[in-house]
This record gives structure tokens, C-alpha cells and sequence, in this order.
């Protein structure tokens, strides 16, 4: 088996999921095309040695239909002998590009792959796939066995099982606000930031999202947003699976959840023969990849048992890892974490997360990997691991160790 290399990482800002929004004119497939080209100009490598393009995409209709990666590379007015496929794991999906790649590569089966993500989420609104239909899909017969909720319900279900608390989430989204803005004020992105130049020749060049504004005084006053939906009829459906617990306590807030964001991420990914025939420099190493399943009511515990089977694969305890980048889809995601694997807080998304920075669905995997590679490399660290819960009840998880130059 060969190993599986990440030779560089880029990005897109992140733009506000609005129609104002910084990125809200760029086409998705155009979106992809910067950091596709972005991977070859910066490595000096021409774009039909790479053997395959992998992009995750969540939302895959409208804009972002008939298979993005594939259209994403003829944006890029790259060769038409570099195919691609797109891949949908729910908020997983640009992780789940990556581990493609790095697995196509270290069975041989090719030298040299991209894998990244992308989210337009002002031009494709999230669940526009789903064309009005619960969450069934329309299928009755899954509806007899399971008890399916949105993924803020399953949140706060998470919270009141694990006795995580309003303040402690709305403490944890502030720390993520100071932490983004600290990031941005000193950088620490700018080495994979690609600027994003629009058609009227405005360059976008930072993250439009977090907000100076959300201190714990102000995050505190928030509504919670799944409260009135949970108790006229979703909390009910959530306790058939959990009648053990006698009342939801609804604490998550538009401060405290994600924010919807545009953005793109590709990272150029080697095995050893790929770095002999082209002369390439690794930067680290990708060395566990694997996805779990979970009960699919609560749904989002996925990234503890995704971490711990990570960290067997590689033979790693939580403690071997200097840097974690636990998405922020909700904060109780985070602080369960935390808290069941024993995960130091001064080594959690010490750049922020989606809560500040925003959670572009199918690419938000693929910016953690290149964020984390990034401070390993500022902070001379070794290992990152990097999770992320998903709808229907998953985890993904990936470590990845820095290659020192």
C-alpha cells in the first residue's frame, strides 16, 4: 500500500448565504473552478495529470446539479481527460471527497487526485433536494421504524440527554467568535485563502461571517429556534425513542448554531509514486479515514465513535492529538465532544468553527482539513483529527499528520 499525501489546501472566503451575500453572484461550478485552479498554479502542476476530482456537494439540484466535480473542472477549463464525481454524506461531504481520494491513491489505483467540497447556499437553498417532502423522503415504510426530526431537534436532544446548557452553548459560541476574529485579525487563513475576484471586479479576499457583535450578553438574549416547532409536535416524535427523558430542553439559538455561508475547498493529494514523477513536497500525511453509523433520532453523536475509531486505526490515544476540528454544526455537538472523549479545549477549533465562520455543507469538511494543516504547521504540532456529525445518523473522521519540512 502507498500512503496518501496532502500536498496543499485552498479555499474560497466564506460568503453570508444571502442573496447579498459576498459570493452570492458567483456560480457554484465557477466557485469550485478557483481552488481547481488555484491547487495547479500554486503547485506547478498541469491539471491533466490529475486522475480524478472529487466534490462533495450536499444540495445536488439547480446550480449545483448533473454532477458539480465534473462541471467544476470544466469551469476550470482544464483538460477534458480529467473526469470527476460528486459525493453527498450529508455535512460529511467534503471529508468524504478527501478520504475517496487518499484511498484511490494509496491502493494505487492512481498517483494523483483532487477531493474537496462546495455550498452555495445563497443560490441553492439547503433542502431544495428535497422538493417539500418530509424526512422520509416520502417513504412510509422508514417512518414504521424510525423517528426521524430536523437536526436542530436532535441538538437540543443531545443537550438535555448529555446535561449540556444554554450557557455553556451560548460561552462556547462566543469563544468561537473570539477565536475567528483573532484568526482573520492575524492571517492565520491567508496561506489558504484564494482571493475570489467577481464579475464586476470586486476581490473578495476574507470571510464575511462572524460578528464582532455576538458576546455572551448579546448571544444570551437569543430565541431558542427549535423550541415553538419541538413542542407543538417534534419533541413528541424525538421522546419515542428517548421516553426516558420527559421534556426537551430547547437551547440552541441562531448564535449558537451555524451560520449559512458560499464556499469551495480542494486539496491536491499524492501517493509516493505521485511524488517521484512529479517532484512534489507533501505536507502531511493522511493516515486514519473512517465513517460510523448512529441511532438516527439524535443523529449527531456520530463524531465520537467516528474519532475513536480513528484513533484506533491509527494507533493514537485523544491526547496524541495537538489539534481538533470538531464542526460546529450546533454547540452541544461540540461540548458532547468534548466532554465524552475528555478532548483539552485549549486543542478545539482554536480558529473558530461554522457557529463563527459558517458551515458551507459540502465543503465545510475540506476547509477543516486545510485549516487544521495550516496551524499544525504555524504551531509546529504533529496530528489533527478532523470530525463532523451528519444527518441520518453518522460520523466522519480523518487524522492527518504534518510532514515537518
Amino acid at each position: 500500500m502507498n500512503n496518501a499525501y496532502i500536498i496543499d489546501a485552498v479555499r474560497t472566503p466564506r460568503g453570508k448565504g444571502k442573496k447579498r451575500g459576498s459570493l452570492a453572484s458567483v456560480h457554484p461550478q465557477d466557485l469550485s473552478a478557483v481552488t481547481l485552479k488555484a491547487l495547479a498554479e500554486r503547485n506547478s502542476i498541469n491539471p491533466d495529470k490529475v486522475e480524478e476530482v472529487v466534490m462533495g456537494c450536499v444540495s445536488q439540484v439547480e446550480d449545483q446539479a448533473a454532477c458539480i466535480a465534473r462541471y467544476a473542472v470544466m469551469a476550470a477549463q482544464w483538460p477534458n481527460s480529467v473526469p470527476g464525481y460528486t459525493v453527498n454524506r450529508f455535512c460529511g461531504s467534503g471529508l468524504q471527497a478527501i478520504n475517496n481520494v487518499a484511498n484511490h491513491v494509496s491502493s494505487g489505483a492512481m498517483d494523483l487526485g483532487v477531493g474537496g467540497g462546495i455550498e452555495s447556499m445563497s443560490r441553492v437553498k439547503m433542502g431544495a433536494d428535497m422538493l417539500g417532502r418530509d424526512f422520509t423522503v416520502g417513504n412510509p415504510h422508514i417512518a414504521e421504524h424510525y423517528n426521524l426530526v430536523p437536526q436542530g431537534i436532535s441538538a437540543d436532544l443531545i443537550a438535555t440527554k448529555y446535561g449540556i446548557s444554554r450557557e455553556e452553548a451560548d460561552r462556547f459560541a462566543e469563544s468561537s467568535q473570539i477565536k475567528a476574529a483573532n484568526a482573520i485579525k492575524n492571517g492565520y487563513f491567508k496561506k489558504s485563502i484564494i482571493p475570489t475576484k467577481l464579475d464586476d471586479g470586486t476581490i473578495v479576499t476574507e470571510d464575511e461571517s462572524p460578528r464582532i457583535e455576538s458576546d455572551y450578553a448579546f448571544l444570551s438574549g437569543l430565541a431558542a429556534i427549535f423550541k415553538t416547532i419541538g413542542e407543538k409536535e417534534l419533541d413528541a416524535i424525538a421522546l419515542k425513542s428517548y421516553p426516558e427523558i420527559q421534556k426537551i430542553n430547547h437551547i440552541h439559538t441562531l448564535g449558537n448554531s451555524s451560520g449559512i455561508v458560499d464556499g469551495a475547498a480542494s486539496l491536491l493529494i499524492s501517493n509516493d509514486e505521485g511524488l517521484k514523477k512529479y517532484g512534489l513536497k507533501p505536507r502531511a500525511k493522511i493516515i486514519a479515514t473512517v465513517a460510523t453509523g448512529e441511532e438516527p433520532t439524535i443523529m449527531l453523536t456520530g463524531p465520537v465513535s467516528a474519532s475513536q475509531k480513528a484513533l484506533k486505526m491509527a494507533g493514537l490515544s485523544v491526547n496524541d492529538i495537538d489539534l481538533w476540528e470538531i464542526n460546529e454544526a450546533f454547540a452541544s455537538v461540540v461540548l458532547y465532544v468534548k466532554k465524552t472523549l475528555n478532548v483539552p479545549e485549549d486543542r478545539i477549533n482554536v480558529n473558530g468553527g461554522a457557529i463563527s465562520l459558517g458551515h458551507p455543507l459540502g465543503a465545510t469538511g475540506a476547509i477543516l482539513t486545510g485549516t487544521v494543516l495550516d496551524e499544525l504547521e504555524r504551531r509546529d504540532g504533529k496530528y489533527g483529527l478532523i470530525t463532523l456529525c451528519i444527518g441520518g445518523g453518522m460520523g466522519i473522521a480523518t487524522i492527518i499528520e504534518r510532514i515537518k519540512g
